[in-house]
């Protein structure tokens, strides 16, 4: 079926401009791999590399399952010579006299592909859905000339990119150096001293409570981020396991947590009436007139930091125990010096902060002038 855009260009279904090659990719078990030179690939690029190869040519491939179809996704990228492709990825070679590998590349990666991906638990683009796809389809001249536009606004976006995501990491380091010298400055007063000496430090449920549609909200590290508590994928729990898990460790507002497992750290102050339970999280309970926020600062210090990784424990997936915690050393100032040092600590979070978001602003302006380009392509408006 052939269709024709306002702009006179006829679209295709990409199964009429390609030959799909799904039936000689196969797949290898991580346990039956040997290691060589070749690239093993999936359906987001590179998993691997093995001892032989099933291709020797330009090919295009997109994720069949495992991978993200919306527009700007880069679902769709170039292989070349000797490769291995395993079956999470379509593997497609374009017909040539037709039209060009990065035409149909950028097209696919500009293009909203959900509609024709199918599967809730798995989404899925399958092999016919795929055929379906409408490719707009130019003279070859016409293509290239295109191509050659987007390649050399795209590789000056990369360097924008590049630079940026290395402002944002400075910007993100700053505090830490910054942190760590306020620290340097006023430790010669501070007072030797443990975590459990001067916190009462305990810890959530180390079992696994049966998951409800609803219920009680069960904080887990995952849940633990840089800027607070992440509710949007929590589980929930049942009353009775609520109730269990708050004998052993009730949160309160006010209180401090800490991933024990995995990225240990990203210590975070409950601001919140707390209406949930805790797993695999270490809670710190205020005493001795000690402030959360104070602590929070003193868990994402270079020196705790750096300890703690050092010291964790686990080869598959890293944890902190709660007696490590409890006996953890720290230097502390006298309690009621913590809230005037805080407001100092704040200032400085708040600038560093303001300067993330002006590079995380900046990345979103690249990515949305790379679809932008890409919209203006195929609507065929870039001269």
């Amino acid at each position: 079926m052939t269709e024709v855009t306002g702009i006179g260009w006829a679209t295709r279904p990409l199964g009429d401009l390609v030959e799909v090659l799904d039936r000689l990719r196969k797949p290898i078990t991580k346990k039956d791999r040997k290691s060589g030179p070749y690239p093993y690939y999936g359906a987001t690029g590179i998993l691997d590399h093995v001892d032989g190869y099933l291709f020797d040519e330009s090919l295009v491939l997109i994720g069949e399952d495992g991978a993200k179809w919306e527009a700007g996704a880069s679902s769709a990228f170039a292989i070349s010579g000797r490769t291995w492709v395993n079956n999470h990825a379509h593997v497609i070679r374009p017909k040539r006299d037709r039209i060009l590998d990065d035409w149909l590349i950028y097209y696919l990666n500009g293009a909203d592909l959900m509609p024709f991906v199918s599967g809730m638990t798995v989404p899925k683009l399958n092999q016919g859905r795929l055929r379906e796809i409408l490719i707009p389809l130019p003279p070859l001249e016409e293509q290239q000339r295109i191509v050659a536009i987007l390649d050399e606004a795209f590789e000056g976006l990369a360097r924008a990119r590049v630079h940026a995501e290395a402002n944002l990491q400075n910007a993100r380091e700053l505090f830490e150096a910054s942190l760590s010298a306020f620290i340097d400055r006023r430790k010669d007063s501070w007072s030797s001293t443990t975590l459990g000496e001067e916190y009462d430090v305990r810890d959530g449920t180390h079992d696994s409570p049966k998951y409800h549609p609803t219920g009680r909200a069960l904080i887990t590290s995952k849940n633990l981020g840089r800027d607070g508590l992440h509710f949007e994928k929590v589980k929930f729990i049942s009353e009775e396991d609520y109730d269990s898990i708050c004998r052993r460790s009730g949160v309160d507002k006010g209180d401090v947590l800490f991933a024990m497992i995995g990225t240990i750290g990203n210590p975070i102050v409950v601001d919140v009436e707390p209406d949930f339970a805790i797993k695999n999280v270490a809670l710190f309970k205020m005493k001795k007139r000690r402030n959360g926020q104070f602590l929070r600062y003193m868990l994402r210090s270079k020196y705790v930091v750096e300890k703690m990784q050092a010291e964790a424990k686990g080869t598959t997936q890293q944890f902190v125990g709660l007696g490590y915690l409890r006996s953890f050393p720290i230097l502390l100032p006298e309690p009621t010096t913590e809230l005037t040092m805080i407001d100092e600590l704040d200032r400085i979070e708040v600038q560093c902060r303001l300067a993330e978001a002006l590079y995380d602003i900046k990345l979103q302006g690249i990515d949305d002038l790379r679809q932008s380009l890409l919209q203006k392509a195929f609507a065929g408006e870039l001269t």
